[in-house]
């Protein structure tokens, strides 16, 4: 706030600026009421050219009219066309034009008051009165006025029309229009004169008013602008530091007026504004440590749940289709015991003991996804010792067949050799070849058959190979790289298929990976798949 002290000195600033505001607006009043008084006195001798112009041109359209009279009067002596419509029409705008040649000789009167203006006046009455006498005495001639007898003396008709058109109260009225049309031709002249003269004159009067107030202002304008010029700059220059944020930068103002007021209150604010900056600096970092602390534990918070939600999701994907191919083998080999007619009791125990061997795979398989719900398939245990491939083949084909009879699909296979050892889990190599069995029966079309061959590859690292090839939909091209990726399945098997969860080919290659093996594709569109298992061999005899 400004100091009590200086209150009355720090108002100089301000009379200095209301003395020069009221200096420039005497100015403007004064101009304007020039101004004024020049328009009226341009406008007053512009009227009374205006007036001269409309005198001169009545008295001109009366001679015309007259004129007109004249051939409509000979045109009836000579037997012409000439009707009293057009002879009324002619007088009676003659009447109005006289009425209106009144009317602007007594505005002539008002407007003018030389004395060579007032006898033009008397002049102007005098004539307009002889002329409305000659009309009144024209109307009743030319209402008299037949054609002419047979006979009849022409030149002498004409003489008599002359005298009535060319003299009234013993006046000749060629002489009277021809001396006013002269007279308000020179009257005119010297109205146009007279208002050229005026409006130069004002020119010359405005142009030296303008420029003694443009050269007053400007010397109010360039005490201002050097008393204005230094404090301005220094508080254009603050108020710029303060938009650029430069909160350290004073205005070097002291003075006891109304610049040095403003100059120490922007200086003050200045001050204020970097301690409450810093001050919202401090609470700002507070704040992003706080949202950082925060936002780092929501994001945990947020990636466990997907990582939860993620499993969850999949152990439902899994359990449905992992829990579906051993199943689905029980119920083809019940289904096979209870076709057709007793069978022997050999017969039933091998059913019972093939679905003993599906039902230890379906708890194997719980088993496996209740811990896939703890981790991931990837990190399933395996139980590895030696074991023959040919006996997990044979069960393999058996329970195929179940599958593949519940669904009318021949499951044929070919004699693979023996001492095909190896160390792995039997389980889960039972599991790996059901569920590419399963694939192969469910999207194979009834009728047709899926066969399963084994030998030894020739490559120099013994490896066993496991073959299954089906007659069914295949596999697009554009879609075989895909088929190992969890949950994808192509178009075609949506479409053939579509209780499909895209689960299968993924764990049976983790499943072969696991074994130190891997499984290939290849596939025709519409003609079938061969699926190959690849897995290591080891040398050992048969177990005991």
């Amino acid at each position: 706030m400004t100091e009590p002290g200086l209150a009355p000195r720090s108002s100089a600033f301000r009379r200095r600026i209301s003395l020069a505001l009221a200096a420039l607006a005497t100015i403007a009043a004064l101009q304007g009421g020039f101004a004024v008084w020049a328009v009226g006195l341009a406008q007053h001798h512009v009227l009374r050219g205006r007036v001269a112009a409309d005198i001169k041109q009545g008295f001109t359209a009366l001679w015309f009219d007259k004129q007109q009279l004249r051939n409509w009067m000979a045109q009836r002596q000579f037997g012409a066309t000439a009707t009293d419509e057009q002879r009324d029409a002619l007088l009676r705008g003659m009447r109005d034009t006289l009425t209106r040649l009144d009317a602007l000789a007594e505005q002539a009167v008002l407007l003018d008051q030389g004395q060579a203006a007032r006898q033009r006046q008397v002049q102007r009455r005098d004539a307009l009165m002889v002329l409305r006498g000659s009309l009144d005495q024209l109307a009743r001639g030319l209402a008299s006025l037949n054609q002419p007898a047979p006979g009849l003396d022409t030149s002498a008709a004409w003489h008599i029309a002359n005298d009535l058109f060319d003299n009234a109260e013993g006046r000749d009225l060629r002489t009277l229009l021809s001396d006013s049309l002269a007279r308000e031709d020179v009257s005119l002249r010297e109205k146009r004169a007279e208002t050229d003269d005026t409006l130069a004159a004002l020119r010359t009067l405005w142009i030296g008013t303008t420029i003694a107030f443009v050269l007053a202002a400007l010397v109010i304008a360039l005490g201002f602008a050097r008393a204005l010029g230094t404090p301005l700059v220094a508080l254009a220059e603050g108020a710029a530091a303060l938009r650029a944020g430069r909160l350290s930068h004073r205005i070097p103002l002291d003075g006891a007026n109304e610049f040095g007021d403003v100059a120490r209150s922007m200086n003050a604010m200045a001050e204020e504004l970097a301690a409450h900056r810093a001050r919202e600096a401090e609470a700002r970092q507070a704040l992003e440590e706080q949202v950082a602390r925060r936002t780092a534990e929501l994001t945990i918070a947020l990636n466990t749940q997907k990582e939860a939600e993620a499993r969850r999701r999949q152990l439902f994907a899994d359990v449905s289709h992992e829990l579906r191919t051993p199943t689905t083998a029980i119920r083809g080999e019940a289904q096979i015991a209870l076709r057709g007619p007793v069978k022997p009791v050999e017969e039933y125990r091998q059913s019972l003991r093939r679905i003993e061997d599906a039902t230890r795979q379906l708890g194997t398989t719980i088993d496996d996804l209740l811990t896939m719900a703890r981790s991931d398939i990837d990190s399933l245990s395996l139980r590895h010792k030696p074991i023959q491939l040919g006996p997990v083949l044979d069960e393999v084909i058996s329970l195929g067949t179940a599958m593949g009879q519940s669904r009318g699909i021949r499951l044929e296979a070919e004699p693979w050799p023996t001492g095909l050892a190896m160390l792995g889990d039997a389980d889960r190599l039972r599991q790996l070849m059901l569920v590419l069995i399963d694939n192969a029966i469910r999207y194979s079309h009834p009728g047709g058959a899926v066969r399963l061959s084994a030998r030894r590859s020739a490559s120099a690292t013994p490896m066993a190979e496991i073959v299954i090839t089906d007659e069914g939909i295949g596999i697009p091209p554009k879609e075989l790289p895909r088929v190992f990726e969890r949950g994808h399945r192509a178009p075609n098997a949506e479409e053939h298929r579509a209780d499909g969860s895209g689960l299968g080919l993924p764990i049976a290659r983790v499943l072969a990976r696991a074994h130190g093996g891997d499984i290939t594709l290849q596939s025709s569109l519409g003609t079938g798949t061969v699926a190959t298992v690849t897995l290591p061999l080891a040398s050992f005899g048969e177990p005991s």
